[in-house]
C-alpha cells in the first residue's frame, strides 16, 4: 500500500505541491524549514536584507567585569583574615563580619604578630640576628640531620 506524504507549511500552514523542506544558513548556524515558493521567496528577502543590515553593523560584545588583579605581596603571612579579626575583638576593637578591615588593624596586628607581616624575599636579612632565611634554612637542617660516620676496619 502506497502512501502519500504530504508537507504543510511551516508559516501559513498551507499545503500544496510546492511545499519543500528548504535550509537556509543564519548566525553560522543552518536551519530548515517547511515552505511553499511564495514563502521561500519572502524568506529569501529577508535573509538578503539581514545580510545588509550586517554588513553595516558593528557586533556588541558584552561588558565583561574586570579581573581584580592579585596581591603580589600580602599584607598578611601565614595568618587569614579570621585570625586577625579574632584577634581584633579580642582586643575590643571594632571589626566588620565581613569585607575589609581598616589598615590600623590589620598593622596592630602585625605588630602583635611580628612573623604575620609580608616577607621581604626568601634571601632577606633577619633585623635581629643578620642572617637571611636561606641561613636559618641551612642551619636547621645541618642540626636536624645528624652526622654518621662508618668505621672502616684497617
Amino acid at each position: 500500500m502506497a502512501q502519500k506524504v504530504i508537507l504543510v507549511d511551516d508559516l501559513d500552514h498551507s499545503e500544496g505541491d510546492d511545499v519543500a523542506r528548504r535550509e537556509f544558513p543564519l548566525l553560522n548556524r543552518t536551519f530548515s524549514i517547511d515552505l511553499s515558493d511564495a514563502n521561500q521567496q519572502r524568506l529569501s528577502e529577508a535573509l538578503a536584507f539581514i545580510d545588509e543590515v550586517l554588513e553595516n553593523a558593528r557586533e556588541v560584545k558584552q561588558a565583561s567585569r574586570a579581573k581584580k588583579a592579585a596581591d603580589a605581596s600580602p599584607r598578611l603571612r601565614g595568618y587569614t583574615q579570621t585570625d586577625v579579626r579574632e584577634w581584633a575583638r579580642e582586643q575590643g576593637l571594632d571589626v566588620p563580619a565581613r569585607g575589609k578591615m581598616s589598615d590600623e588593624v590589620v598593622e596592630q596586628f602585625i605588630a602583635a604578630h611580628p612573623d604575620a607581616g609580608p616577607a621581604a624575599g626568601p634571601d632577606a636579612a633577619d633585623d635581629s640576628t643578620g642572617e637571611s632565611a636561606a641561613d636559618h634554612a641551612e642551619a636547621s637542617a645541618g642540626a636536624a640531620a645528624p652526622r654518621v660516620e662508618a668505621a672502616v676496619p684497617a
